[in-house]
């Protein structure tokens, strides 16, 4: 005898066959009859075909469409609720949420611990997966996408709320509005790409969580913290972030941050630091990334201290370093970085400066304390203007940074090749026709 779930799976495949074409939702054959009559901790595998949701999933459960099953929200509420603890989603197409952004509707939504949602496709959905005070579930390999709607509009493609020690793994993000971490600990965040939204990742009060090996492209902002202490960011590719708020990672109150072996490229900022450390008696460590060809290489807000730079590589940013606001960014630490604009020797040998790199800001200071003054940054008037101060300066320039040991050479870790290759081909329609990785290899082997 059969499992019980296969007498309802043969319904709902008879009235499909009675049906053929596209149904609508309403005459669609429900899934959740599939759900209801399958066991425990059983495995359901129902024929493939399109099947109305929404759903909720209530028990432990393994639901494998074997990437040829549709469930149809129906345009309302959420397609699938997973109740329970335990339970598996796999190689499911997901479409057609609701559209309130205060319910969170979603393809998913996970209100339990111990789920997987694995290998599945999410298309026109507001929110993709939403986790609230949910613990040990597993978001990977998906493909999320919104609806076709304006960025400000959309919903998130991963929202983590109040939940703990989960992990968002490999997964494939367009057009969709942010991915969100929220009061959330101890997730890791890993091997995701993201193209075509607004946030990649913004965390807020979230604390100790890992994020890694990411390739965010084409989004308004790649990573920010707010308010966001004891996260680590390594190994991640994070590029094209344009447009007035464009950052490729920033911070906001955020203490005892690592920030490791990182590529922030052509973007219109790529660090941008406000009051951070925050905590007293903490630093921030930003050691061995690549930050390069963005308009302004690393930004702060104002005068603040406790973040230390090393072995880091600048190169080819329109403005190294600014602080907004008056003042230098001399209480910070700086040893050991890479500039491509220092005119030092190295005449012992040893592969660092024999003298310091010192970064002055002459009439360039403009555009940094009076807002106004930035809409004609890089303009030949002010170009002009910063010329002669440096050629027969007026007032003594301001020392914005000292670098006591300037790297000679241009060394950078990163990812492997054949993984670079790999993420710059999956995701180039967030920068049509522009091979960037490839631009920036060739140039630094040329140096």
């Amino acid at each position: 005898m059969g499992a019980p779930w296969q007498g309802a799976a043969a319904a709902a495949l008879t009235l499909a066959t009675l049906f053929p074409g596209e149904l609508r939702a309403d005459v669609l054959p429900p899934f959740q009859a599939l759900v209801d009559a399958a066991a425990v901790d059983s495995t359901l595998k129902p024929p493939a075909g399109r099947y109305a949701g929404p759903l909720i999933v209530d028990k432990p459960l393994i639901i494998d469409g074997g990437n040829g099953v549709t469930i149809d929200g129906g345009g309302k509420g959420s397609v699938v609720v997973l109740k329970t603890d335990g339970a598996t989603l796999r190689s499911l197409r997901l479409v057609n949420s609701g559209n309130s952004h205060n319910d969170i509707d979603a393809a998913v939504q996970v209100r339990g611990n111990f789920n997987h949602v694995i290998d599945n496709e999410i298309v026109d959905c507001l929110f993709g997966v939403d986790l609230q005070q949910s613990e040990f579930n597993v978001v990977r390999g998906n493909r999320i996408r919104s609806k076709d709607v304006d960025l400000g509009v959309r919903g998130d493609a991963i929202r983590l709320w109040y939940s703990f020690d989960n992990r968002v793994e490999d997964n494939v993000i367009s057009r969709s509005r942010d991915v969100v971490v929220w009061y959330s600990k101890n997730n890791i965040i890993s091997g995701n790409r993201s193209s075509g939204g607004r946030y990649s990742l913004h965390f807020m009060y979230s604390q100790y969580n890992l994020v890694e090996n990411n390739d965010f492209r084409g989004n308004s902002v790649g990573i920010f913290l707010m308010y966001s202490d004891s996260v680590t960011i390594r190994g991640n590719h994070i590029s094209h972030a344009v447009g007035a708020a464009g950052v490729g990672i920033g911070f906001k109150e955020t203490s005892d941050v690592d920030i490791i072996d990182n590529e922030i490229l052509y973007s219109a900022t790529g660090l941008h630091l406000d009051v951070s450390p925050y905590q007293p008696d903490t630093t921030n460590r930003v050691r061995g990334n690549l930050i390069a060809y963005n308009g302004i290489g690393i930004q702060f807000l104002n005068d603040w201290k406790g973040n230390v730079f090393s072995d880091n590589l600048l190169k080819g940013n329109l403005t190294q370093v600014a602080v907004l606001g008056g003042d230098t960014a001399r209480r910070n630490d700086w040893a050991g970085n890479y500039w491509d604009d220092y005119a030092g020797f190295d005449r012992d040998g040893d592969g660092l400066g024999d003298t310091p790199y010192d970064k002055y800001a002459y009439a360039d200071r403009l555009w940094m304390d009076v807002p106004s003054a930035r809409f004609f940054k890089g303009t030949p008037m002010l170009e002009v203007l910063d010329f002669l101060e440096r050629l027969a300066p007026f007032s003594a320039p301001a020392l914005l940074l000292r670098d006591e040991k300037p790297l000679m050479q241009a060394a950078f870790r990163g990812q492997p090749d054949d993984e670079r290759r790999e993420a710059d081909s999956a995701v180039k329609e967030a920068a049509p026709g522009e091979n960037a990785l490839e631009q920036l290899r060739r140039s630094l082997e040329r140096d």
